[in-house]
């Protein structure tokens, strides 16, 4: 009866195993993958940060020089870590309350948040390599 029972334990154990997988495969494969950044508005900043593992929000206004430098380097980072990083894009100008409440005094600026949770702040724009190093170590 014992030799059953084990059996039995590790057929459970085995089944359990796969399921789980299984379970994790669907949850990965169901992930949106984003492949150039979003916007990001006031009153869908708070559910983007938190809908994703690991975001970066650029805070930028369409007059600023640095920011229209860093534009396309966001882009391109976009494509390269899609369904790793999720980049949005806040206009500070039209979206004055996120852009108090984290209190943006310089643009650009990155708000890294992993989990929902504010982990970096980045200001200043910057060669792709420096942000690229920068910001894959919350990988």
């Amino acid at each position: 009866m014992k030799e059953e029972d084990e059996e039995l334990e590790r057929i459970k154990q085995k089944k359990l195993k796969e399921l789980m997988s299984k379970i994790r495969k669907e949850k990965e494969s169901s992930v949106k993958i984003i492949s150039k950044p979003v916007k990001v508005t006031d009153s869908n900043f708070a559910e983007f940060v938190k809908s994703y593992p690991l975001v970066v929000v650029d805070c930028w206004a369409p007059w600023c020089g640095p920011c229209l430098f860093l534009s396309p380097i966001i882009e391109e980072l976009a494509k390269s870590y899609a369904g790793k990083i999720v980049f949005g894009k806040l206009n500070v100008d039209e979206n004055q309350q996120v852009a108090l409440q984290y209190g943006i005094m310089s643009i650009p600026t990155l708000l890294v948040f992993k989990n929902g949770r504010l982990v970096d702040r980045i200001v200043g724009a910057m060669p792709r390599k420096m942000l690229e190093s920068k910001l894959t170590r919350y990988l």
